[in-house]
């Protein structure tokens, strides 16, 4: 571990010094000093090695920029139902909460994403240069590297495509202000199509492990690959593929369950990079989250009553022995007396972090979501009794309580879809999963379940904007973000997207 954070720390001090230099917002900057990157760099491995973890160091923050994270989790809650706005909201969150979503709102700037894929390209255009520098850098070696950064980047496209659906599609690397090409948005169904090309390829080539549990968890290994890819295809109604890639990581026998004991909250979420862990990003103390000052110290959120409610909401009470509970409830995706969201935060059921500590790891894919990714694609691929054999693993492993099981005939396709959202809400409360879980069961078959957003979207505005709300989701292209101003202002090619114009 120590290796990795030293040199990670390292290049991102590096990454820092560089991107304070930027004089110029446009999102496909990467103004380092060309005789840093362009001419002297390229020599070494040990600099092709520093360039790729300087990749994952950026999605880290630095400067003005909040870290990645930051931006996943609004991305992927604000638009949802499990976020109650608290009394540090800023109006751009509340805008989106309240789905009064404007091209001005900062929080669709997608400049720190570009800057990271560009990071991606700036190592596959020119990693390659070294193995004619440094007779030591085998083919091997340069592969496994490429790998890890063509799937960074497809996995940050798949999040700017399920955000924003068309958008600039850059595969080349940008150094200055003179490269810099205007550029048009290519379609959804471009992108998610080189996503899939960047994966099958990243797939052949990353390490099955670095022989390093904190490499595995912080870095892109083939099964982290086989995660996105099994994410990607359900996105894209792929039911066998979806199945074939999950399958790959369950049967490498390298990841599990945590046993759902006093310390399951710690290993999974404190601690972090347990043997459930998939792909993490690594804060750590010199690095801090975001989160601490999001949800404690003037909390901009706080969890609603589907998460807290004992009577109706998704964990539930037992009535009669309240020390009878879920495991992922009340001490874990928040505090229910007060709707402090606790994930990130809390130490124990009971206990804080301080500021300093504020370095939970952001889960980006973790051995639940495969099973619960594979269960969805069994029941849409008729496999309805194997889909609610792997439900009851994760509800057991929780001790969820009988009161939140749906009796669902196998045969129930929809039936168990609502089984699953309502299970993975529960799972993954707080992960930045909740908008993106409720778009693709609602977008399925020709948006065949729209019901699931108008109903959503119905409970959580204000009564006054309800039907407003609901007007705007039956029209599919809401469910997108708008392209920033900003953008629009600078890059005279792209245009608007259709809900925004």
């Amino acid at each position: 571990m120590q290796l990795f954070k030293n040199s990670r720390i390292k290049f991102l001090s590096l990454l820092l010094m560089l991107v304070s230099a930027v004089s110029c917002n446009k999102f496909l900057d990467l103004k380092p000093e060309d005789g840093i990157i362009r001419q002297n760099f390229w020599k070494t491995k040990e600099q092709v090695a520093a360039a790729v973890n300087g990749c994952y160091a950026s999605l880290l923050g630095g400067g003005s920029d909040a870290p990645i994270p930051e931006y996943l989790f609004l991305w992927g809650e604000l638009r949802a139902d499990m976020l109650t706005p608290s009394v540090g909201v800023a109006s751009n969150e509340l805008d989106i909460i309240n789905t009064n979503i404007l091209e001005t709102n900062s929080i669709t700037n997608w400049r720190s994403i570009y800057r990271t894929i560009n990071y991606c390209n700036t190592v596959l255009d020119f990693a390659p240069d070294v193995l004619k520098n440094d007779q030591t850098f085998t083919r091997q070696a340069l592969d496994a590297y490429l790998g890890e950064v063509k799937a960074l980047r497809a996995l940050l496209y798949f999040y700017l495509v399920r955000s924003f659906r068309d958008v600039p599609l850059v595969l080349k690397s940008t150094s200055s202000d003179d490269q810099l090409q205007q550029l048009s948005k290519s379609t959804g169904a471009d992108v998610l199509n080189q996503i899939v090309k960047d994966l099958s390829e990243a797939e052949v080539t990353t390490p099955l492990t670095f022989n390093n549990n904190d490499f595995d968890k912080g870095r892109i290994t083939r099964y982290t690959v086989n995660a996105i890819q099994a994410d990607v295809y359900l996105w894209m109604e792929k039911y066998p593929e979806a199945i074939a890639a999950c399958d790959k990581v369950i049967n490498s026998g390298k990841y599990g369950l945590l046993a759902g004991n006093s310390s399951w909250f710690a290993r999974l979420f404190v601690n972090g990079n347990s043997n459930e862990g998939i792909f993490e990003v690594q804060f750590d103390d010199q690095k801090l989250n975001s989160f601490y000052t999001m949800f404690r110290s003037r909390p901009r959120f706080v969890a609603s009553g589907l998460v807290t409610d004992p009577d109706v909401g998704i964990y539930q009470a037992d009535i009669i022995d309240p020390t009878h509970k879920d495991i992922r409830g009340d001490g874990a995706a928040a505090r229910f007396a007060d709707g402090l969201i606790w994930k990130y935060i809390g130490v124990d059921n009971d206990n804080l972090r301080t500021a300093e500590a504020s370095f939970a790891h952001w889960i980006v894919y973790r051995y639940a979501d495969i099973l619960l990714m594979k269960a969805e694609a069994l029941a849409l691929t008729g496999k309805g009794q194997d889909a609610l054999d792997l439900i009851n693993r994760i509800r057991q492993r929780a001790n969820a309580l009988p009161s939140t099981e749906q009796s669902v005939d196998p045969g129930d396709t929809e039936g168990l879809c609502d089984y699953i959202l309502a299970e993975r809400a529960r799972e993954f409360a707080f992960e930045g999963k909740r908008w993106y879980d409720l778009l693709r069961h609602a977008k399925r078959n020709n948006y065949k379940r729209l019901d699931i957003l108008l109903n959503m979207v119905s409970s959580t505005v204000p009564g006054n904007l309800q039907q407003s709300a609901i007007a705007k989701f039956k029209d599919p292209n809401s469910h997108y973000f708008p392209i920033y101003q900003y953008e629009l202002q600078t890059d005279k090619n792209l245009v608007q997207n259709p809900f925004y114009k």
